[in-house]
């Protein structure tokens, strides 16, 4: 069984003192958010369904009192309220938001077969909750003069067959973004980050984890030369988070390698 990497110190440690919620926080690029934070200076609560990978966060970090989990269903308003009460009862202060729970397989099927249930069951896991963690955590953000990082993707922009769930969703987040970025401004910054390939294999929760199975072509087509890391989606989110993105809010950031940028024709 792979590991997956350890928390990298940040040597500037610029979310110091300051507390960040992670949504689906306990595996994937949740994971790797919710490490740099900690990396950073910072607290962080995650809030997951899967019960296994939290815990096996905590029990790997060894942050003590710098790492919380709450069992979190981002869909159901009730759960969301207990995540953000838990954190501001545990720390007495929310200083940022990462919205990144959704339904990550973005393969729904054709469209003719994609029933109401399964629309819906998208649109509630990665739009309706950024709504919901939103709202919960505004008042102590705007106290904080906090930042909301939401996370996206470049199939907000670019598709492949039966995908319609996950772009949709994909794209109003992005939209949201900007929405969010106004009304919640000049106290609240809000931008969104929408990763390209980004193997998590490694970032499951134990029993799950694999090591990534990725060819020579994989990562040439990518013009930095590799595929994304959960790592690179952390980095830019501690940036954004922290107060050196202090004049950045309403914006989309494409962190995809280029890829998204190199014309193709095969």
């Amino acid at each position: 069984m792979p590991l997956t990497p350890p928390v990298e110190p940040h040597p500037a440690r610029p979310l110091a003192g300051r507390v960040v919620l992670v949504t689906g926080g306990a595996q994937g690029i949740g994971r790797g958010i919710a490490q740099a934070v900690l990396g950073a200076g910072g607290a962080v609560v995650i809030g997951d369904t899967d019960v296994d990978a939290g815990r096996a966060c905590l029990d790997e970090w060894k942050a003590d009192a710098a790492a919380m989990f709450v069992r979190t269903d981002v869909a159901r308003e009730a759960s969301v309220g207990r995540f953000v009460q838990s954190a501001l009862a545990a720390y007495g202060r929310i200083d940022g938001l990462v919205n990144n729970a959704a339904i990550a397989d973005p393969e729904a099927g054709p469209v003719e077969d994609l029933s109401l249930a399964d629309w819906n069951r998208h649109l509630a896991a990665g739009l309706t909750s950024v709504f919901l963690c939103t709202r919960a955590a505004a008042s102590a953000l705007r106290a904080a003069n906090g930042s909301i990082v939401n996370i996206a993707s470049t199939r907000a922009h670019q598709s492949e067959p039966d995908t319609e769930p996950y772009a949709a969703v994909k794209g109003a987040v992005v939209a949201l973004t900007h929405a969010l970025a106004v009304s919640l401004g000049p106290d609240v910054r809000v931008n969104c980050i929408s990763p390209g390939w980004v193997p998590t294999d490694a970032w499951r929760r134990p029993a799950a984890r694999r090591t990534p199975k990725l060819a020579r072509r994989d990562h040439a087509q990518h013009p930095v030369g590799r595929v994304g890391t959960p790592q690179d989606i952390g980095a830019l989110a501690v940036h954004l988070l922290s107060p050196y993105a202090g004049f950045t809010t309403g914006a989309e950031f494409i962190v995809d390698g280029g890829m998204s940028r190199r014309m193709r024709y095969d």
